[in-house]
């Protein structure tokens, strides 16, 4: 019997080398989301802090009615 010559399979070819983008990306997103970071936290402030609010007088008695209207009404609504 003769011998078969081996039969080729595949062949195997060296990749082409990666382009930049390929090789630089994680770098260009992580710089781009550091600035971006950065800028949102120096220009973007949060709401101004609460002034507090000065006392107002109190009132101990009712304001003086107009003519006319009850001096002072209950709960209900009916002149004391």
């Amino acid at each position: 019997m003769a011998a078969k010559a081996p039969a080729v399979i595949g062949v195997l070819t060296e990749p082409p080398a990666p382009t930049w983008w390929k090789v630089n990306r994680h770098k260009v997103f992580g710089v781009t989301g550091l600035l971006i970071g950065y800028l949102l936290g120096t220009h973007l402030h949060g709401a101004p802090a609460q002034q507090p609010e000065t006392p107002r007088p109190g009132h101990t008695t009712p304001a003086p009615a107009a003519p006319g209207e009850h001096s002072m009404h209950t709960a209900h609504g009916l002149a004391a």
